[in-house]
């Protein structure tokens, strides 16, 4: 277990940060809807459990907090 990496260094807890950091900042300010296409939402909703899944597959330590 001595091996594990620490959080911050993770992938995928950076994807997922990124996106919530992006949703929080829209749904305060709601400046990125006007600059988007229409569909940015849905793709995103699909493509990142994508990411998360490829990011997991690819992961080959632990995360210590």
């Amino acid at each position: 277990m001595n091996n594990r990496k620490p959080w911050w260094r993770s992938k995928t807890l950076r994807v997922n940060a990124i996106a919530a950091a992006l949703v929080a900042f829209e749904a305060s300010f709601g400046l990125l809807q006007p600059l988007l296409p229409v569909n940015f939402y849905s793709a995103i909703a699909v493509a990142l459990p994508v990411v998360n899944a490829v990011l997991r597959v690819v992961t080959n330590q632990g995360v210590r907090l």
